[in-house]
């Protein structure tokens, strides 16, 4: 079995703790939906990103909220980089899969669609 790293972004409206919630829910069900071998007992840690202007709540609990009750979770926050896109949840997920890179199936949703055009089916 091979770790592949799987990506996936999106953007809220505000930083409001219901927003970050449901939004990076979203991410993850989509993510989930695409890639429909990935399973938690698969998934050897996550970590979360988050831009400087969403600090009201961490985007794991969203994901403990779901039932990933043991995958080791982290939330950072992104580099202030000038232009980017804002109000912006990423996460990076390490998946312990047999699936060649290839056929992993990164999800950006929103205005973060803008981030890897290339990779929108």
């Amino acid at each position: 079995m091979t770790l592949r790293g799987l990506r996936g972004a999106t953007a809220i409206e505000m930083d409001q703790p219901e927003q970050i919630i449901s939004g990076t829910q979203e991410l993850l069900d989509e993510i989930l939906r695409s890639n429909p071998e990935l399973c938690l007992e698969d998934i050897a840690s996550a970590i979360f990103t988050t831009t400087d202007d969403l600090h009201s709540v961490h985007p794991a609990l969203a994901a403990r909220q779901m039932g990933w009750d043991l995958v080791p979770l982290m939330c950072i926050q992104e580099m202030p980089v000038l232009g980017s896109l804002p109000r912006c949840i990423r996460v990076l997920i390490h998946w312990n899969t047999e699936r060649e890179q290839k056929n992993v199936h990164h999800v950006y949703l929103h205005e973060a669609i803008k981030l890897r055009p290339d990779l929108i089916k």
